[in-house]
């Protein structure tokens, strides 16, 4: 606890304390509405996925259900070859293998979720039907194969030219490492509400690139990589997914706007968790989370400085910076 106290009081990262947390926090909000209301409204964790949010929104615009338009968010990224953290073109572990993770809740509570998946593009809709025709809200490995092919999903190769070239170079030194930020996009979780005050989430991932082979993190895990309650709203993580795995992050927001936090506020606590529990990981490991409540609020917090998040809402589909304990370092 000492050590941990120590951290806090003289952090070795630009002297960011948590008595500087309100100060970062307010100049970060800047780049962000304050509070903005209004019903449709999706957010997805990191700039990059303002076509996921886009999609989402064609469904949401015309009265359509949150959990569609998610799923339709979703799939996005997942075949899109050029992000190299989710699906198709998905960074390999290092035995060389496209291994993938997601999972999706609605708003009866009801939640699905594939891990360990390979060779199936969209994870995200074999974990819909998970939920929906299953007894069961997770299938992994080479059971989750078997049934989305029982389902119709084709067997694809996801490992592009790109990706192997990667994991090529990356072999030459073996040193798994992950990086803040890496190009500022990630995991995508992905939060909506529709017309109809309907909340639902979606996440989905390739994992940490040159992974052990068999690692499984947050991202399919109901109340880590996601959680929704429809009495309440929804949160959705990016980042290192150990730390939210030994904190339930997505879980503790969702609860703390049950016992009354905004959005934003709920956000703030659950990266100040991590931190105070994990104060020396937090050095070199980034963590986000998004969040929006019944009402269209939103709010986004982070560990370190770099988190940004894509909202569509009131028809307008944009990029914000999310608020950060942690400045990047000046070089």
């Amino acid at each position: 606890m000492s050590t941990r106290r120590k951290f806090i009081k003289h952090s070795v990262l630009g002297g960011i304390t948590l008595n500087s947390f309100e100060i970062l926090n307010k100049s970060a909000q800047l780049f962000e509405p304050q509070h903005r209301k209004g019903l449709p409204v999706v957010i997805a964790t990191w700039g990059p996925n303002t076509k996921a949010t886009a999609a989402a929104w064609d469904i949401l615009a015309k009265g359509g259900r949150a959990l569609d338009a998610v799923e339709a968010g979703a799939r996005v990224p997942e075949a899109d070859p050029k992000d190299t953290s989710v699906g198709y073109g998905g960074f390999p572990d290092r035995d060389g293998h496209v291994t993938l993770d997601a999972c999706i809740m609605d708003e009866f509570g009801m939640a699905g979720s594939v891990s360990f998946l390979q060779n199936i593009m969209h994870p995200i809709s074999v974990a819909r039907k998970v939920m929906e025709l299953t007894p069961h809200v997770m299938l992994s490995g080479e059971g989750a194969y078997r049934f989305a092919r029982e389902q119709g999903f084709p067997h694809e190769n996801l490992l592009t030219e790109e990706a192997r070239q990667a994991w090529e170079n990356w072999k030459l030194k073996s040193e798994y490492k992950p990086v803040i930020n890496v190009e500022r996009h990630d995991t995508i979780g992905i939060v909506a509400v529709d017309q109809l005050s309907r909340i639902a989430g979606a996440c989905t991932t390739s994992g940490a690139a040159f992974k052990m082979h068999g690692r499984v993190g947050d991202s399919p895990i109901i109340g880590a990589g996601m959680f929704v309650d429809n009495e309440v709203g929804g949160a959705a993580c990016t980042g290192l997914g150990e730390m939210v795995l030994r904190t339930l992050g997505t879980f503790l927001v969702v609860e703390e706007m049950r016992r009354g936090a905004s959005p934003q506020k709920a956000t703030e606590i659950a990266v100040k968790r991590i931190l105070s529990k994990y104060p020396k990981q937090c050095e070199e490991a980034q963590v986000g989370f998004i969040a929006i409540d019944k009402k269209g609020r939103h709010g986004a917090f982070a560990i370190h400085q770099g988190f940004n998040f894509a909202m569509y809402q009131n028809n307008e589909n944009k990029v914000y910076e999310a608020g950060f304990i942690i400045p990047q370092k000046k070089n």
